[in-house]
């Protein structure tokens, strides 16, 4: 029986994992396991009528499920890092969830922008590191308001935490069995200190893993590569910040954020699974949003749960729903379905295939 926190969030978020958790229940089926959810109501709405983001009290809730699985966070009416900061980063550092990892995957039937690429060319992972670098927040203003201001925002990287990540991407890789490749993104030539700490625990961790190759490249040749030559690439670690940035490359690539999701994961805790594209207000109720990436991140969670077989079932019924013909484009409004029918439909390649 696994427990399942859901936090739908705000704008389209809680049509896409309405749809989701209709997947999540034929899988259930298909899988023969059991689950119960809870769903909570943390975003805008609740923040523009309580002034309440993320309780403590609710912090100390989710460390009791097995997964969160969550929609989305951004609303129009509330200024942006609110919302960002007291529940998306509360839950990733309060739960040390120091992995984000972003499968980048071109599938049968989406369109790719990159010429002459096609689905196996574009098969990719990035695991970022999710709980430090500049994202901690340890900085702030000298003279703030003055035309002599100083703001100053420090990249913190413990030794710890960059040896976890780089071993967890290297664990990755083996299970993944693909090219058995891992490519270090950073800019030692530049970031002198923090990043030659990553280069030297890179080095040693590698050391332990002879069946896999390394490599290193800067993060703008990283960008430049990840256009040129994504086959290169198999797994792909790196920092928060440039895994923040890489990422977003790479959902382009595998054809929008309409198909790229990514999971915060604590491998010895509760992690937590999410649609890469923000909340879109303007389609809120419209029933148009495209929800495959929702469902993409609901067959990561099955798969981070160890329901490998259901998991499976989920991304074949993807690729059946995507080379079906019934879907015309990825973009809101130009689908040709509804986001329920398409939901439906991935469903129903579950229980059928």
């Amino acid at each position: 029986m696994y427990k399942i926190a859901v936090i739908p969030g705000d704008g389209t978020g809680p049509e896409v994992v309405a749809e989701g958790l209709k997947v999540l229940e034929a899988a259930a089926e298909y899988a023969n396991f059991e689950y119960e959810t809870v769903t909570y109501d943390f975003g805008g709405e609740r923040y523009l009528a309580t002034g309440e983001t993320l309780p403590d009290s609710a912090l100390e809730e989710l460390r009791d499920f097995d997964a969160i699985y969550l929609g989305a966070i951004g609303h129009p009416d509330v200024r942006p890092g609110i919302l960002e900061h007291g529940i998306l980063l509360k839950i990733r550092f309060g739960l040390d969830q120091y992995i984000n990892l972003r499968p980048v995957k071109l599938y049968p039937g989406v369109d790719c922008p990159l010429k002459d690429k096609g689905p196996q060319d574009i098969d990719l992972v990035v695991v970022r590191e999710n709980t430090e670098g500049l994202y901690v927040g340890c900085g702030g203003f000298v003279r703030k308001g003055t035309p002599h201001e100083i703001a100053i925002q420090e990249s913190i990287n413990t030794r710890m935490g960059v040896e976890r990540c780089i071993r967890f991407a290297f664990e990755y890789c083996r299970r993944r069995n693909g090219k058995k490749k891992v490519t270090l993104c950073g800019k030692t030539n530049v970031l002198t200190y923090a990043h030659d700490l990553w280069e030297r625990v890179f080095n040693e961790v590698a050391s332990e893993y002879p069946d896999i190759t390394t490599d290193y490249a800067h993060v703008d040749a990283i960008c430049m590569w990840f256009v040129k030559n994504p086959e290169w690439f198999d797994v792909v670690v790196t920092d928060n910040m440039f895994g923040d940035i890489i990422t977003d490359l790479g959902a382009i690539i595998q054809g929008g954020m309409g198909i790229a999701a990514g999971a915060n994961i604590n491998p010895s805790g509760t992690s937590m699974f999410e649609p890469i594209g923000g909340s879109a207000p303007k389609y809120t109720g419209k029933n148009v949003i495209n929800p495959l990436a929702a469902i993409c991140a609901l067959q990561m969670m099955l798969e981070i749960l160890g329901e490998e077989k259901a998991s499976k079932k989920v991304e074949e019924a993807v690729v059946l729903a995507l080379t079906s013909g019934k879907i015309k484009s990825l973009s809101a409004g130009k689908m040709g379905l509804s986001t329920s029918e398409v939901g439906d439909l991935v469903a129903g390649f579950v229980k059928k295939c």
